[in-house]
């Protein structure tokens, strides 16, 4: 079946939409980037709210994945988490920073001994040294000044939203063109 005759490219619009969304997004991400930082813990404390409710309903199924105690511990962590993020949601972004620093560190720590044992088997060790000495800065970087991880972040996710709104309305626009040609 050709492009043209697909629904899909009879949606071209919704690409459009979903792009002019992203683009709008990552321009509030860049612009505001503390506003953005607070609404995205909010949005993870409600998140974490809501799956610690449907947790704590699921203990009641007989058909269980996960031992009951688990399933409950996780549910209590889920609502600890939404209730912080909800009431203190610059203080849980500096402790979700803090355990991603922490990550990297140990993380690129890791991948340095790692490249120096395998460094006979392994042509081009040298690239995973240097992805763990990257790593290891990062993180030694937002412990050092938190406050430019937390900003890095913004922007990351800002950025990423302008280019994946830019993409989805080429995508739509190409697919509008292809639709009117047939």
């Amino acid at each position: 079946m050709a492009l043209v005759q697909h629904p899909v490219s009879r949606s071209w619009w919704l690409f459009v939409v979903y792009g002019v969304i992203g683009i709008l997004f990552g321009l509030g991400m860049l612009l505001w980037p503390d506003r953005s930082l607070i609404a995205l813990m909010l949005a993870f404390g409600l998140l974490s709210l809501a799956d610690a409710v449907v947790s704590l309903l699921s203990l009641v199924r007989r058909d269980l994945a996960l031992p009951r105690w688990l399933l409950l511990l996780y549910a209590l962590v889920s609502l600890a988490f939404g209730v912080l993020a909800l009431r203190d949601p610059l203080g849980m972004a500096q402790a979700m920073l803090w355990l991603l620093a922490i990550w990297l560190i140990v993380a690129g720590i890791a991948r340095i001994v790692f490249a120096v044992q395998v460094r006979k088997l392994v042509q081009g060790e040298w690239l995973l040294v240097l992805s763990g000495l990257l790593a290891l800065l990062l993180g030694i970087l937002f412990l050092a000044n938190p406050g430019i991880g937390l900003f890095t972040v913004v922007l990351w996710i800002g950025a990423g939203a302008l280019v994946y709104g830019v993409f989805q309305v080429a995508v739509g626009l190409r697919l509008r063109r292809h639709r009117l040609a047939a």
